[in-house]
């Protein structure tokens, strides 16, 4: 397989990452509506679509200002259009987060809003992640050199760790974990929505080691910084888990 991979359509050359992208959007959406439909929502249908907003516009600023500060070396040295370019999951999900936080403050609503979008999203980001993959180092999301069998080549002749097919591995794995403790028993609200979220960032936090990012003097990344703040937020649901095991 050659990288960047492309489709082709007679005189059309569309980039996989560009088609993967749109698919995740298209199937995390579809995801939720049909769950959504399956289930009674306590959120009404106004107070879902501010959480959207809120959750859009959080993902948007959360993922953008983490990409730009995975290299705080080159702020002052590139221009803020090509920075602002820059945008990584791990910070689209925190600004997500508090972007939901602050709007159902706004609205009143009481009751977890993430758990109809735990799926939804996971489903979506393993597709996205694939897209990632097929963009090769274009994407600058790549791994370190590897001498492991799986090891990939993605154009520069060094084989790298494929992190973009760990990370599906990974998020297939949560999904598991889900399934498996919400057919034993329901989960109580919220619940499912903070496993993916503390799962997600603490795998984060350790693939960074995985891949050729900038790292500050004393050890970590932005991005491990950002997860380790994510982790502390859900320190009660931590400790609880501790408690009981």
């Amino acid at each position: 397989m050659h990288y960047p991979l492309e489709l082709h359509f007679g005189a059309l050359r569309l980039p996989a990452h560009l088609l993967f992208e749109m698919l995740a959007y298209v199937v995390g959406y579809r995801l939720y509506v049909r769950q959504r439909a399956r289930i009674h929502d306590p959120i009404s249908e106004e107070n879902r679509a501010w959480i959207f907003i809120g959750a859009a516009a959080g993902a948007f600023l959360g993922s953008h200002l983490l990409g730009v500060l995975e290299r705080p070396d080159e702020l002052g040295s590139l221009n803020w259009l090509i920075l602002l370019d820059n945008k990584t999951i791990a910070g689209g999900l925190l600004g997500g987060l508090i972007g939901v936080e602050l709007t159902k403050k706004q609205v009143g609503v009481h009751v977890s809003s993430g758990d109809l979008m735990t799926y939804p999203l996971i489903a979506a980001l393993a597709i996205g992640r694939l897209g990632c993959h097929f963009a090769g180092l274009e994407d600058g999301t790549h791994g370190l050199p590897a001498a492991a069998p799986w090891a990939i080549d993605f154009g520069d002749g060094i084989p790298r760790h494929p992190v973009n097919l760990y990370e599906i591995f990974t998020l297939s794995a949560i999904a598991l974990v889900l399934w498996t403790l919400e057919k034993k028993k329901p989960l109580p609200d919220g619940l499912r929505f903070k496993i993916f979220m503390i799962c997600y960032l603490a795998w984060r936090f350790f693939v960074e080691w995985l891949k050729p990012v900038w790292w500050f003097p004393f050890g970590l990344t932005s991005i491990q910084i950002a997860c380790l703040a994510g982790l502390f937020y859900y320190r009660k649901t931590l400790l609880a888990f501790f408690k009981t095991s």
